[in-house]
């Protein structure tokens, strides 16, 4: 007997085997979450070769602020976590048990379902610009000043509960396995976290004109005019170019990140909450109820009675 196969009888023995296959797949600890538990290594050390490289420059780097980012993107991991599995995995289930299909993983299913996927991330995030509900959760994201590796970090631990993940249910509809779909899913994120720098500048056109690169995604950060919702891109920028949201940085427009009202907190929980808590404000103004419950999808600068577009009061962050 191998020194595995008696560590693999103390374990079974132990009654914990069964316990962990009843527990994990309710928890989705699934093949997605060992994606992010092996990459998350080389997110801290490609995060800290570039605070080495910027550590002296405010503009681009703040310590405090970067430990932040990773103590938000470690609340995401944990709700994700402890809330997939009781959320959205039964959505899930349910919607592959009905699927219309039986597609079978092959390297061109493979390929097909992440392009697809990627397809779907573009439009849920297009739509997490547009829509209050979403951008209470996304707006954490963008709310950072700095460009830099600890900024793809910054994620809200409340994306579980606000529904965003409904997006790719007809995936599994069409035929696809949920646990695939949430393996490209994984996939795109650990790409889009190598766009978040600006030590990358411009790669050769041909990588520019296909993939979201750092010099894409800087755009996509900015709270200038004109750059506001554009390149929305996950790991193929073609969606921008074909859906007519693609803008390019301009020489004589450098890149101002953050929101237009910045909210400047050390607290994790505002960083999760400022949005939510401006966007009941603002259905707690007096109005009828079809009237009150239109912030939920309108866009985040609406304002109730007027024209969309136009300038919201001070307190609401875009």
């Amino acid at each position: 007997m191998t020194l595995i196969e008696m560590m693999s009888n103390v374990w079974n023995d132990s009654g914990l085997a069964a316990l962990w296959q009843a527990v994990a797949p309710w928890l989705a600890l699934d093949e997605r979450q060992l994606i992010f538990v092996i990459a998350t290594p080389f997110f801290i050390g490609v995060a800290l070769w570039e605070y080495l490289r910027i550590k002296d420059n405010p503009v681009l780097m703040d310590a405090r602020e970067a430990v932040r980012n990773f103590l938000l993107g470690a609340g995401y991991q944990v709700t994700e976590l402890v809330f997939a599995g009781l959320i959205a995995f039964p959505v899930y289930a349910f919607a592959y048990h009905h699927r219309v299909a039986t597609i079978e993983l092959t390297v061109f299913t493979g390929i097909l379902l992440f392009v697809l996927t990627d397809l779907v991330f573009y439009g849920f995030h297009r739509t997490s610009h547009r829509v209050r509900w979403l951008w209470c959760a996304h707006v954490t994201h963008h709310s950072s000043e700095r460009m830099n590796f600890s900024t793809a970090m910054r994620q809200n631990a409340t994306n579980i509960f606000n529904g965003g993940w409904l997006f790719y249910v007809p995936l599994a509809f069409i035929g696809f396995n949920p646990v695939w779909i949430g393996i490209c899913f994984a996939l795109s994120l650990v790409y889009q976290f190598f766009i978040h720098t600006t030590l990358v500048t411009k790669l050769h056109p041909a990588i520019e004109f296909v993939m979201n690169t750092p010099n894409h995604h800087r755009v996509h950060h900015a709270s200038n005019e004109g750059y506001i919702d554009t390149n929305y891109a996950g790991v193929f920028i073609v969606w921008d170019r074909l859906f007519g949201t693609f803008a390019e940085e301009q020489a004589d427009k450098p890149v101002r990140y953050g929101i237009t009202r910045p909210v400047h907190t050390e607290s994790l929980w505002v960083s999760w909450t400022h949005e939510y808590a401006d966007l009941f404000r603002d259905i707690a103004q007096p109005g009828p109820l079809a009237a009150k419950l239109k912030h939920l999808w309108m866009p985040p600068e609406w304002v109730r009675g007027e024209a969309a577009g136009q300038e919201r009061s001070a307190h609401v962050t875009r």
